[in-house]
């Protein structure tokens, strides 16, 4: 079944992952760029298939990163000069928990994109329902 998934999605040109029996995908769909600044926007689907039961557990995500060139040291007294900082979160571990949908209307004000992630999940939800598979989503990541 991962197969026919697989070649479903493949039109949304993402990378795919498997980690102990749980299938990732993943997209860029937006990307901001400033001065020495650049933050990107990526949908973030995960799916386990339990063939002895049936079921297709899905969840997805939308996952903000963003890097940026900065200056100084980390207080008055050590100066380091120059350098490069990180920074990573997603709408599960910061104070942005909630579905998809209000993921979405959050990171809309932030980035601009069209991509429709509902398509995702039901191109899912069809090969699941198609092959006689339960098709569970969940809101909380597929573990």
């Amino acid at each position: 079944m991962i197969e026919e998934i697989k070649k479903a999605f493949k039109s949304f040109d993402g990378e795919w992952k498997e980690n102990r029996g749980v299938w990732g995908f993943s997209v860029t769909i937006a990307e901001r760029k400033a001065f020495l600044a650049k933050k990107k926007l990526t949908y973030s689907a995960k799916m386990r298939i339990d063939d002895d039961a049936k079921v297709v557990k899905f969840s997805e995500m939308l996952v903000e990163a963003g890097s940026s060139f900065t200056s100084g040291g980390y207080d008055d007294s050590v100066s380091t000069g120059f350098g490069f900082k990180t920074e990573n979160y997603n709408t599960l571990r910061v104070n942005r928990v909630g579905s998809i949908e209000e993921q979405s209307n959050i990171f809309g004000k932030k980035f601009e994109y069209k991509f429709d992630y509902k398509e995702i999940r039901s191109k899912a939800e069809d090969i699941a329902k198609s092959a006689d598979y339960r098709f569970d989503y969940q809101i909380l990541p597929v573990k």
